[in-house]
């Protein structure tokens, strides 16, 4: 890891900085270090909404994608009733003619 160089004050109440101390007791790191991976995972309420908004799109779109895939589906299902009944009505004149 490389050096520090800058440093960063950090508010906090003495309850927030025992609790904090204690999370990176347990954690076994540096408090500075514990900070610093919360500084840089943090996600933003704002980024929250936009991958609400996403997740919103998506199943949308997924949705759509089952409803056509239903639509093909009931169509071949159609359309192969439609061919049986061709064939069989294709057979059945076909055993006429034979008698």
């Amino acid at each position: 890891m490389a050096a520090a160089v800058e440093r960063i004050v950090v508010q906090a109440t003495a309850q927030d900085k025992k609790a904090i101390a204690a999370k990176a007791k347990r954690l076994g790191i540096p408090i500075s270090e514990l900070m610093r991976r919360g500084a840089f995972d943090y996600q933003s309420r704002e980024k929250d909404a936009e991958l609400a908004s996403l997740a919103v799109a998506a199943k949308v779109a997924a949705d759509r994608a089952g409803a056509s895939i239903d639509d093909a589906l009931a169509f071949i299902d159609a359309s192969n009733r439609r061919i049986d009944a061709m064939l069989t009505k294709a057979a059945k004149r076909a055993a006429r003619k034979v008698v």
